[in-house]
């Protein structure tokens, strides 16, 4: 009697063990947590113009163990941050997904239009209306996290982090649990009523120990003997911005913290705002439990301080250089902090860049390299030749993004043709040997610019939004604002050429030289997460990275 009970529980628990191995073999496998790294102004050869300066768990880690795509552009014009993060996480392009650059002018008003800006929402965690009242109302297409969202029933979690708001708006997509930018007023973490009506209370922890002051209170100096920079120009280059108070651009910029204190967007140009992001995405990750289970959760994360940085001293500063040998031992902390926290191989992350950035004017003038400014005094000259020819006075709204808005209060007033003015502005502008292409942005596919510049300006204009002319300059000509540090904007390589590296969980090592575009992000990790592309994504899965 005992032998026929031992045979039938052994059956019973045999068929219940292959009934769990079904179960577990059925099992849609996916990470347990998706962290979106975003570099801002980030060229692709940062990776290797440092690369013996880096250590082995930051930028290394992700080389050696992970997947990088070394021949990875930017598919429209213009390359700002707005359009970059959007890009990203939807997969798609100015033409479609709305955001036609960080800001742009409103057609029928005239008036300038910040791209997260909302007036409909208030702020939460400041009193400031205009740093806390934004959403990504503007943003007509779904994002990868929109998507994860929804196909989870909205189990799995999303947070977006930056010091920006477009950067941790827009990439959180329409539904996320929250998104959290630095208010320069207060020295904290906000956010706004789009989200919640209160900060949760892991921020406001996080908050409470004031780690901008502590992370400014030495100063700021070279992470290395400065004599070691030798990637980078001499210090104290005439090219470079000034920081605070400081008298010239030369480490060590020791009155950090009066300078923070005095005015709280000084830390934003320095090294520790990308330390104060990644401390605020642990944060995320601990308060909200991301990764803490076995449904997929995203965090989305900007580091803004190399954008800032780039802009003030310009890519060939020490200042830079010292910026991403910091980054590099931050980024390795935050890797050993998810290994520790989410499980190593657990988690997948993917690092690319909104936009690179140009060489200073003052530094390819000292290589004799062709470089100068553009468009100086083009909207008043402009105007001028306008009134002459049309008798109205400026018919020119503004100058946005290399894009030429005309007046429409202006021309239907005095009932002037648009398409005549246009076509009398381009060909100005066009006799002018300073000037490369002027385009009316109803005849691109007409014109005879060659590609890639062509598709990049289809791609980049909005039928509602963007202006009624695309300006192409010169290569390495800068705006007449960057007399000192640099900026983006065009299609160039230096702006265009992105790094874009996957590591973790379902990616194998290696590297590619094929061509690819950041519209095939969205597609590649949301295939690697079996989740439906965003609406308007117009990219294709990097086969190569996950393997199918």
């Amino acid at each position: 009697m005992l032998r026929k009970i031992s045979i039938a529980t052994a059956v019973i628990l045999s068929v219940t063990a292959i009934n769990a191995q079904k179960i577990k073999n059925s099992r849609l496998e996916r990470p347990k947590l998706v962290v979106g790294l975003v570099v801002d102004q980030m060229r692709w050869d940062y990776l290797y113009r440092y690369y013996n300066k880096y250590g082995n768990d930051g930028f290394k880690r992700l080389l050696n163990t992970g997947y990088s795509l070394n021949n990875v552009h930017i598919p429209y014009v213009p390359t700002v941050t707005a359009l970059g993060h959007a890009c990203i996480y939807t997969g798609s392009v100015p033409a479609i997904h709305g955001i036609a650059g960080n800001d742009w002018t409103d057609k029928e008003t005239g008036k300038n239009v910040y791209c997260t800006t909302d007036d409909s929402v208030k702020p939460v965690g400041t009193t400031n209306a205009k740093v806390g009242s934004h959403s990504p109302k503007n943003l007509w297409s779904t994002t990868i996290s929109d998507e994860l969202r929804m196909a989870t029933n909205f189990q799995g979690k999303v947070i977006g982090v930056s010091l920006k708001d477009r950067a941790s708006i827009l990439p959180a997509g329409h539904t996320p649990n929250g998104a959290f930018w630095f208010d320069d007023s207060t020295g904290d973490f906000i956010t706004s009523s789009w989200y919640m009506n209160d900060l949760p209370q892991w921020i406001k922890a996080f908050n409470a120990q004031k780690m901008p002051e502590k992370l400014v209170a030495n100063g700021w100096n070279t992470l290395l003997p400065i004599d070691q920079y030798t990637e980078s120009s001499p210090d104290n280059s005439a090219w470079e911005g000034l920081l605070g108070s400081a008298k010239t651009p030369v480490f060590p910029y020791s009155n950090l913290a009066a300078d923070y204190k005095n005015k709280k967007d000084n830390i934003r140009y320095t090294p520790f705002g990308n330390t104060l992001t990644l401390k605020l995405a642990e944060a995320a990750i601990e308060g909200e439990k991301l990764g803490s289970d076995d449904v997929v959760d995203m965090l989305a994360v900007n580091l803004a301080s190399t954008d800032y940085a780039g802009h003030k001293f310009g890519p060939n500063s020490i200042e830079v250089e010292d910026v991403y040998l910091r980054l590099d031992q931050d980024l390795a902390q935050f890797f050993n902090y998810l290994d520790s926290k989410v499980g190593k191989g657990q988690y997948t992350v993917f690092l690319s860049a909104d936009h690179g950035g140009a060489h200073s004017v003052g530094f390819l003038q000292e290589h004799k390299i062709n470089t100068g400014f553009f468009g100086d005094g083009m909207e008043k000259n402009m105007n001028d030749k306008l009134k002459e020819k049309f008798g109205v006075d400026k018919l020119i709204n503004a100058i946005d993004n290399y894009q030429i808005y005309f007046d429409r209060k202006l021309l239907k007033e005095h009932k002037l043709d648009l398409d005549a003015v246009r076509d009398f502005t381009v060909e100005e502008i066009e006799n002018d040997p300073n000037d490369l292409y002027a385009v009316s942005v109803t005849k691109v596919q007409q014109s005879t610019i060659p590609e890639p510049i062509k598709q990049r300006i289809i791609n980049g204009i909005n039928r509602q939004r963007s202006g009624d002319i695309q300006l192409i300059s010169h290569d390495s000509m800068l705006p007449p604002y960057s007399k000192t540090g640099t900026t983006h904007s065009v299609w160039n390589s230096y702006d265009s050429h992105i790094p874009l590296i996957f590591m973790g969980w379902g990616i194998q090592h290696g590297e590619s030289n094929n061509a690819y575009f950041m519209t095939d992000i969205a597609p590649t990790v949301s295939s690697l997460l079996k989740i439906q592309f965003p609406s308007g994504n117009i990219g294709n899965p990097i086969t190569e990275v996950i393997g199918k």
